[in-house]
């Protein structure tokens, strides 16, 4: 989908006919959706866990750092090495780190060449010198590619999905349009993942509880007519693509970019949105392959 407001740099950030990139906003609600709305929390309110400057000391939102041309490949150690991409990751010893270089969080770094469009990212990352990393865990993704990680993998998320094609960033926003599903974060999870998800992070057998790739959606009766354009373009990517469960955190965080464009005081506007006004969506009749992202266009 070339000139989508997806793209970043030349480069889709998934492919035009990925789950990421397909309107759920006419399938069917899941039957557990009740039961998973009260477990993430039916009155916690939406959180847009990005924006400008600092909270707490630490920069708010995942960077992306774009990879400058002629940068030397690292060489990556990872903690989790059986179910991490082995190979080369060009990463600079300046890419930016989530929360800052001293932070104490998930630390992860996205990495996009947009001369390959190529995705790298890391989990718990820290620099160890000159063209030396050490991370949790690491994948790489083929931004032109609807392949899912092996069965089993996690990657630099819990769900084994990539994090950039479910960051809301403030240039697709200015535009008024995102197309593409969120990325957004649950208390506690199931022992179990759905497609497109490959990995869980639970050994609770509550199927109640949310599983690893869920699709929630804003609910169509939510009035959002008196939000400021970028916040209205994030609920309105929220009824229309929704959003896909990655991680365990806070409940109803949704992730974004870094950016010192945002207008913290307008991501706020957000806040009045709760979970009861979301619903769970069955989207299992996009599922051409259980490996690949690719999926039926309703």
């Amino acid at each position: 989908m070339s000139g989508s407001a997806a793209d970043l740099g030349g480069c889709p950030v998934a492919p035009a006919d990925s789950i990421w990139r397909t309107p759920v906003d006419t399938l069917p609600v899941s039957p557990h959706s009740g039961a998973y709305i009260t477990a993430i929390g039916a009155d916690q309110h939406l959180h847009a866990d990005f924006g400008s400057g600092t909270w707490n000391g630490a920069p708010m939102g995942i960077p992306i750092t774009v990879i400058p041309a002629g940068t030397p490949a690292a060489r990556v150690g990872f903690d989790y090495a059986s179910e991490s991409d082995q190979g080369t990751y060009p990463i600079p010893d300046t890419a930016l780190i989530e929360g800052g270089p001293s932070s104490q969080g998930d630390r992860h770094v996205i990495a996009l060449d947009t001369s390959r469009c190529r995705d790298y990212e890391l989990y718990n990352a820290h620099p160890q010198g000159s063209n030396v990393w050490h991370a949790g865990s690491g994948a790489v993704f083929d931004l032109h590619s609807d392949a899912l990680r092996q069965a089993g993998w996690t990657s630099a998320d819990a769900a084994g999905l990539p994090i950039l094609p479910g960051l809301a960033r403030y240039d697709e926003a200015a535009t008024g349009t995102i197309d593409h599903a969120l990325r957004i974060t649950v208390p506690r999870t199931q022992a179990g993942y759905l497609w497109p998800a490959r990995h869980s992070a639970s050994d609770s057998s509550d199927t109640d509880l949310p599983p690893m790739g869920l699709r929630l959606r804003l609910k169509a009766s939510v009035d959002i007519s008196r939000l400021s354009p970028n916040a209205r373009s994030i609920a309105t990517a929220l009824k229309i693509y929704g959003a896909i469960v990655a991680d365990n955190g806070s409940p109803w965080y949704v992730s974004g970019t870094q950016d010192q464009r945002w207008n913290n005081d307008v991501l706020h506007q957000l806040d009045f949105i709760t979970g009861s006004d979301f619903e769970a969506v069955d989207v299992s009749t996009l599922q051409i392959s259980p490996d690949s992202a690719a999926a039926h266009q309703p």
